[in-house]
């Protein structure tokens, strides 16, 4: 005669092989909706019409949940009280319904891979396990879609080359704009900047010049008796040896004039013509300026007439020099006296103009001159501008005071 644990293990065993055939059977479903073959849609009997979800209690012949959960209970109950009167060994001992292998098997009713398991109805290997209806490498996984990049990540090798030219325009632009930004800088040092540095050094020129007349010394004084062959005692290059002014650009137009025409000297500002004769004396008392920058000294020699005075002041005298050009219509380009306009534009290389009579090389001097010039245009040294002037009387002793032309 049979045991009632025997029966029991038979149910469960049938109950067993029916959960897997449910679900090998949504497996297969799953798998007829992966391929996406609506001829194989309808799943066979039994399972739920082939969506791969379970149908309810008005199915056709799977559990539902709510089922599932009532034939365990119903085992559980046969095994734990009914099928055995005294409830000892399936209760408690390991060779009845209690077993591992049997009753609670972590694979059969209660156990966590069938009915309340992972593994079974809500077995993630099952209805959501992710390798089935969630897995990414299936349904919705990445591996069904492939979507790599193309050349250069998306692009065509048009839009490449179309980049590729974009980027080097931004570049150049870039390039370009800190070129124009360095060039900005450099014109706002060239006019501004240095202007200002010019100011504070023709402040320290004057002043040591003016200490210089007073302590009774000259440096444009002629040699002591018995020095021979020299003019004047040498003149160190950069040292200030006399004001010019100039009333037509202003009564406050003063600068002080420096020994050489080297950049250095020029920086500080007017410089004399080593070569050239000295305040007063017969021939051509030289000057250069910036016209634009370094203090401006000549920014508007441009703007001088004939007739206009430009005076050179020495430690004991004034020097009126006098525009040359037509002094009655005022316009400086008309050879004057001496055959001499008062303004001329000239290339840089032509050196005559500084000659003792300028425009004139080999003529003896026969002029008391004072030229001036400068780079023309403005803010270019492509030429020069020159104006020419003569003395046009005896030396005013600074003991007179002012001369009449400096008074206004």
């Amino acid at each position: 005669m049979a045991r009632p644990d025997d029966d029991l293990v038979e149910q469960l065993e049938r109950f067993r092989e029916e959960q897997r055939a449910v679900r090998a059977a949504r497996r297969a479903d799953r798998h007829r909706l992966r391929t996406d073959d609506p001829d194989q849609a309808a799943g066979p009997p039994g399972v739920g019409g082939g969506t791969g979800v379970p149908a309810g209690p008005a199915g056709t012949g799977t559990l539902a949940a709510g089922e599932t959960v009532t034939a365990v209970e119903h085992l559980v109950g046969n095994v734990a009280g009914t099928g055995d009167p005294t409830g000892e060994r399936e209760a408690g001992g390991h060779d009845g319904a209690t077993d591992q292998g049997g009753a609670t098997d972590d694979g059969d009713a209660v156990g966590k891979s069938d009915a309340v398991g992972k593994s079974d109805a809500t077995d993630q290997g099952d209805a959501t396990d992710q390798g089935d209806a969630t897995d990414q490498g299936d349904a919705s996984g990445a591996g069904e879609v492939e979507t790599g990049p193309g050349p250069a990540g998306g692009l065509s090798n048009r839009e490449v080359m179309f980049e590729r030219i974009r980027t080097g325009v931004r570049g150049l632009g870039q390039a370009l704009i800190t070129f124009g930004v360095i060039i900005l800088l450099f014109v706002v040092y060239e006019l501004w900047i240095t202007d200002l540095f010019n100011k504070q050094k023709q402040g320290q020129l004057a002043h040591q010049l003016s200490d210089t007349w007073d302590r009774g010394d000259d440096p444009l004084a002629p040699p002591t008796v018995g020095e021979p062959g020299a003019k004047v005692r040498s003149i160190p290059l950069g040292e200030g040896i006399a004001l010019i002014r100039i009333p037509a650009l202003g009564l406050d137009y003063v600068r002080v004039i420096v020994e050489g025409t080297s950049e250095a000297s020029l920086a500080e500002g007017p410089g004399h013509y080593v070569t050239t004769a000295l305040p007063g004396q017969l021939g051509n008392f030289a000057v250069a300026g910036h016209r634009v920058g370094k203090g401006s000294p000549f920014l508007d020699l441009d703007r001088l007439k004939a007739g206009d005075a430009i005076v050179i002041e020495t430690k004991t005298s004034y020097f009126v020099y006098r525009v040359l050009g037509d002094r009655r219509t005022g316009d400086p380009s008309v050879p004057g006296e001496f055959g001499i306009p008062g303004q001329q534009i000239v290339d840089p290389s032509e050196t005559d103009v500084i000659r003792p009579v300028p425009g004139h090389p080999g003529l003896a001097p026969n002029g008391r001159f004072l030229t001036l010039t400068t780079c023309h245009p403005r803010f270019s040294a492509r030429e020069r501008l020159i104006i020419h002037a003569v003395l046009s009387g005896p030396a005013w002793p600074k003991s007179k005071g002012l001369p009449p032309v400096l008074k206004g």
